[in-house]
């Protein structure tokens, strides 16, 4: 088995550090003497610069070091929190992002300008933080100093840790950071030449320090080690050292020119990680070992082997309903016994596989936090933004595929719906306009809104324009979701000029493109002066979905089951009557319906005893006349070929039990059909 890149381990655990950096910030705008937020976006700002420098990202280490000492100053109170400091290192954030994708590559002087607003937001102009040495300081004979700490420090690290990503000299360059310093080492346990392991370390080090920072600052120079080191920490006086603190491993004996005054056991030490220590303490042992035994149960797994395992659940399903169709087929009770065994096993695997790749919405909210606090300062408008629904789960590839979309949406809701500060108040309105990201289940589907409480959308001009751009005919007559449907038109946009933000046309029309993509829906409804909703209908799932296997002549096609409300027999006599009509009566109300074998155009006659199977999404209803409702089916989605890409009409296909192919239906474009039939009846009518 191979081991997995250290660097590449690191990215990942670097991007999460970075969510609860820019998490932690953006809550702190709201609350500015949060102490909490500002320990934790230190501890993780702390945690990524031992961390850069650990893996070789010494740019990293030594650009973070300075928004890591201004928010230490912060933390102690010599600095106050203020607006303009989170917007300056927000934007180091992003500097820092790069220096962890592109470490290699020339970053020009980014790296200096946003230092430069760093000193401004911490004390107009003075320098904020000290240097960060690059080069080692030769040693220097220490005095004691009135006011000032002075330590003597020994540690060890164990013989595989430049093996597992740690840096002695890092360490050695934080404690120079500390202040003054002098430090020696210890080279007795080096073995001889025929003994000696290149990638072993056999050194240990003696500084002694002094520094105006307390005992807890060298603590947390070996945060990342602490566990499965040798350290210990005396405190120098004109007398004998009156301090003396030191934890060993058991297993670990203390090199001979380390001697230990004191041992004491500490916890089984666990391999580095930058999650594991974003949010370390000083805390209890029980604290700690709680603290690690919640970490050991989850387990990160690389997304491409989870769509393996999917496509692996797919092949399975598929076999076994080539078994249960055997099986169903012969009288061996042996054979359909072990077929039901199967079924329900196959059926078991892929509920947990499902939920394997289930990710909860709050993940894709999350994203749009900082979004809307740089557009707000952009703008020079003030937003509030809202989320419900966030434990609500999705299709991680559902989820991978809608950050774009709603990229799009949030943006033009703020650029084209939210209106200024001055105008709200003029039309009554609070101050603040708010943006509500919203998620909620409904069957098979997952429901996005996008709400905004602007001025809604100006149906005049969207009218003007799509006249103007040819899309439709002047004074065409069209139902007010067909004319609010025309801003997902490609080139389409009302913006007076072209900005950063809007008015090139193409981002709602990505959106459409996407979200059909998903085999989902777009809503919308807009209300003027009081804003607009839209809302995205995207299927939970784009694996496997149980459906309803019907035939219409001889091909036979699949039907989501979570959009099928009822099934009904199709006398002959409601056929003869509804002919012309479409129209069939349900409980005292009229429902349309599609005869499929005349949408496919089969040429063959139809059954005696048709059936119509009625689907739903949402307040729709529409009906489907079949000739055979042939059962529930595990339906693993394949998707179609580029030739049928603009077949609206299916989803997908799935391969049945006996190796024929069956067309999964798209139920949101028959619900339309359905509808427009409708309307071309009460209009002939």
């Amino acid at each position: 088995m191979s081991m997995p890149d250290p660097v590449a381990v690191f990215r990942t655990e670097a991007a999460e550090l970075f969510e609860q950096i820019e998490s932690g910030l953006l809550d702190l705008t709201h609350r500015l003497n949060d102490k909490d937020q500002i320990d934790a976006v230190f501890r993780g700002l702390h945690t990524l610069k031992g961390s850069g420098a650990m893996f070789g990202f010494d740019a990293l280490a030594a650009f973070t070091h300075h928004c890591e000492t201004a928010f230490d100053r912060v933390r102690k109170g010599e600095k106050p929190a203020t607006s303009e400091l989170i917007v300056a290192v927000l934007a180091a954030q992003d500097h820092m992002r790069a220096l962890v994708e592109r470490p290699t590559d020339d970053h020009g002087d980014i790296g200096d300008i946003l230092l430069a607003q760093l000193q401004r937001a911490v004390e107009g102009g003075a320098p904020p933080v000290a240097t960060v040495q690059q080069a080692p300081v030769e040693p220097v004979i220490l005095l004691a100093k009135s006011g000032l700490n002075s330590w003597r420090i020994r540690f060890s690290l164990p013989v595989n840790s430049m093996v597992n990503g740690t840096n002695p000299l890092g360490l050695l360059d934080e404690l120079r950071d500390l202040g003054e310093c002098r430090i020696a080492v210890n080279t007795t346990a080096i073995p001889s030449l025929e003994a000696l392991v290149p990638t072993d370390l056999h050194l240990s080090w003696d500084v002694t320090l002094i520094t105006d920072q307390p005992r807890s600052a060298i603590d947390d120079v070996f945060i990342f080690v602490l566990d499965d080191m040798q350290l210990e920490v005396e405190t120098l006086t004109d007398a004998a050292p009156v301090e003396t603190t030191a934890a060993v491993p058991a297993e670990s004996p203390a090199p001979a020119a380390a001697p230990v005054a004191a041992a004491v056991p500490v916890a089984a030490p666990l391999p580095v990680s930058v999650a594991a220590v974003a949010a370390i303490e000083r805390e209890a042992p029980s604290a700690n070992d709680a603290r690690q035994a919640k970490a050991a149960e989850n387990v990160r797994v690389p997304a491409e082997r989870l769509d393996e395992l999917m496509d692996r659940v797919g092949e399975l399903v598929i076999a076994q309903s080539r078994l249960r169709q055997l099986a169903s087929a012969s009288m061996d009770i042996q054979l359909r016994s072990v077929s039901e065994e199967i079924e329900r096993l196959s059926g078991e695997l892929r509920d947990t596989m499902m939920v394997l790749r289930m990710v909860p919405v709050g993940s894709l909210f999350g994203r749009f936090r900082r979004l809307v606090h740089d557009l707000a300062r952009e703008t020079g408008k003030v937003i509030e933004l809202v989320t419900e629904g966030e434990t609500t789960e999705v299709d991680k590839t559902v989820i991978e595929r809608l950050a774009d979309p709603l990229v799009h949406l949030v943006r033009n809701s703020i650029d084209h719906g939210l209106e200024t500060p001055e105008e709200r108040r003029a039309a009554g309105k609070e101050e603040a306009g708010k943006i509500m990201l919203s998620a909620r289940q409904a069957g098979g589907e997952v429901i996005i809104t996008i709400k905004d409480d602007g001025r809604g959308i100006n149906r005049e001009r969207v009218r003007a324009k799509a006249e103007s751009s040819g899309l439709i005919q002047p004074g065409a007559a069209l139902a007010d979701q067909d004319l609010l449907q025309l801003i997902f038109a490609p080139g389409f946009s009302t913006a007076a000029q072209v900005t950063n933000l809007s008015g090139r046309g193409v981002g709602m029309d990505v959106v459409k493109k996407t979200v059909e993509a998903l085999r989902g829906a777009i809503d919308i409804t807009s209300r003027t002066g009081e804003g607009s909703d839209v809302s995205l209908r995207i299927p939970l799932t784009l694996a496997i979905i149980d459906g309803l296997l019907v035939r219409v002549g001889t091909g036979r096609y699949v039907i989501p089951l979570s959009a099928v409300e009822e099934c009904l027999e199709l006398s002959l006599e409601e056929d003869l009557r509804s002919r012309g009509r479409s129209f069939i009566s349900l409980r005292d109300s009229l429902v349309p319906f599609l005869r499929l074998r005349d949408l496919f155009r089969t040429g063959t006659k139809p059954d005696l005893h048709q059936k119509v199977v009625v689907i739903s999404t949402g307040t729709e209803r529409v009906g489907m006349v079949v000739d055979q409702i042939i059962g529930d089916h595990q339906t693993v989605i394949k998707s179609m070929s580029k030739l049928h890409h603009d077949v609206a009409t299916f989803s997908g296909a799935t391969i049945l039990g006996d190796g024929s192919v069956a067309l999964i239906l798209d139920v949101a474009h028959l619900v339309a059909a359905g509808q427009q039939q409708e309307a071309q009846v009460r209009a002939a009518g």
